[in-house]
């Protein structure tokens, strides 16, 4: 879906204009989008598979829930929304905890370079997977995997493949956040 987002500059500020999702894109645009990861007390955290008509990475496995920010949209709000929309699930501000802002580039092919900064949030999941709601358009499956075992996939040359290719830093970065709230 084509939406209406804030530019930024290279460094993550605001620049007090707008452009469509698409052109972004299209023209390598950095602009805000959110990271929620849920995690479970037990260790384990959701993560879910892209659905495959996504121009990004279709298919692929990925942080529990993210998204776009619209223009003008709070960064929290925004993590609140995308939460519902993706997952089913209702949180509020309360239930996230930022963990940072992290800049990403990707150039998915000649007309596709996207160009995002990352505010990353952790939330912990207290219903059963079965309880989420999977929204068909952006979602193909979720899935429960331990801390260690998510690990270990990204750290392999071969099972890091299904994986959206975030820098290991960023990956690490993450888990050793969730392994703090543990």
């Amino acid at each position: 879906m084509d939406e209406l987002i804030d530019i930024l500059d290279a460094d993550g500020n605001y620049t007090g204009k707008s452009i469509m999702k698409s052109e972004a894109h299209r023209k390598g645009v950095f602009h805000p989008s959110i990271h929620v990861w849920l995690y479970t007390k037990n260790g384990e955290i959701l993560i879910q598979q892209r659905a495959i008509n996504k121009d990004t990475h279709p298919g692929l496995w990925d942080v529990s829930v993210a998204g776009h920010i619209g223009a003008g949209e709070d960064v929290t709000e925004s993590a609140i929304r995308e939460v519902e929309e993706e997952i089913g699930l209702e949180i509020t501000n309360e239930d996230l905890n930022k963990i940072g802002v992290f800049k990403y580039s990707h150039q998915h092919h000649k007309d596709l370079l996207d160009c995002e900064f990352h505010h990353t949030f952790l939330c912990e999941l207290k219903v059963p997977l079965a309880k989420l709601e999977m929204q068909k358009s952006e979602v193909a499956d979720l899935n429960l995997v331990s801390v260690a075992a998510f690990k270990k996939e990204l750290e392999s040359e071969i099972l890091s493949k299904k994986y959206v290719p975030y820098d290991m830093d960023y990956y690490n970065t993450v888990l050793n956040a969730i392994k703090k709230r543990l």
